[in-house]
């Protein structure tokens, strides 16, 4: 039986009890952060926590817990839910109070829910490359931050299911921004590009994992924007993200990405991140 962390119990799941009254469920009020395990160790763990603790001043939430306290249960829900590969989502809400836009009072007790989840790594997919489509970027103007505001993502993330592709290359006025759920770099010449860490996408923990393997193998990588015609003209291209790692990206809109092959710097950066897996 799995067990949930609810605010600071372990529950199971069927004992864990959500107000219909949670900011969370009336208006997406709250952040969230999804955490990758490799052999029973959370994955840079650091990374998320800072970009939690950034989400969390941005919009405004109280963390119920310091970080020191909150790393402690995880690894407890970890642990007793004995995972050596998966994930763990947490989520935080600004609390339960009746519906009205405005902030809740300032008493009002936010609300923290975590699980994991057993889960392979996708070494298939990342072996063989996922195909693409491009749509516009519709979300709001604060994509660095990781809130529970979802809904432009979900569509778009099945209009590329309904499409037969692994992922959505979103853009704004032809500029590419990021992917629905992964970060979005291409490889020109032999350097990397990828948009800028701004408002305008997540500043994703394997994103910066990514820089500081290229910085290791002397690859050359610049934080700046890219347009659909430079994708078109890409030698590869390749998402990272904490569940998808690092998988190639060979075709967009039915249109081969290079040779329509995962390509060399994908492949250097990939077998650097297996040595990090298995290091831990």
């Amino acid at each position: 039986m799995s067990l949930y962390l609810y605010q600071n119990q372990f529950l199971p799941k069927d004992q864990v009890s959500i107000s219909p009254d949670d900011r969370g469920y009336y208006f997406g009020d709250g952040i969230y952060e999804v955490f990758r395990v490799y052999n029973g160790v959370l994955f840079e763990p650091e990374g998320h926590y800072r970009r939690l603790e950034k989400s969390a001043r941005e919009v405004r939430i109280p963390l119920p817990y310091n970080i020191e306290r909150m790393h402690q249960y995880l690894v407890e829900l970890i642990q007793a839910n004995h995972i050596q590969e998966g994930t763990v989502y947490l989520q935080i809400t600004r609390g339960t109070a009746p519906r009205s836009h405005p902030f809740p009072p300032l008493d009002t007790e936010p609300v923290l829910m975590a699980y994991c989840n057993q889960i392979a790594r996708p070494l298939s997919t990342m072996e063989q490359g996922i195909t693409a489509i491009t749509a516009d970027d519709i979300r709001w103007l604060k994509c660095d931050l990781k809130t529970l505001n979802l809904l432009a993502n979900v569509m778009a993330k099945q209009e590329a299911l309904v499409q037969g592709a692994g992922e959505v290359i979103l853009h704004r006025k032809g500029t590419v921004t990021e992917c629905s759920s992964s970060n979005f770099m291409i490889v020109k010449k032999g350097e990397i590009l990828t948009h800028p860490a701004n408002n305008l996408i997540l500043h994703g923990i394997t994103r910066e994992v990514v820089f500081r393997l290229a910085r290791k193998l002397d690859i050359v990588y610049h934080e700046r924007a890219f347009t659909i015609e430079d994708l078109h003209s890409a030698e590869e291209a390749f998402i990272s993200g904490t569940t998808v790692e690092i998988t190639p990206v060979i075709s967009v809109n039915g249109r081969a990405v290079g040779q329509g092959n995962p390509g060399p710097v994908t492949r250097k950066l990939q077998q650097a991140f297996e040595q990090l897996v298995n290091s831990l």
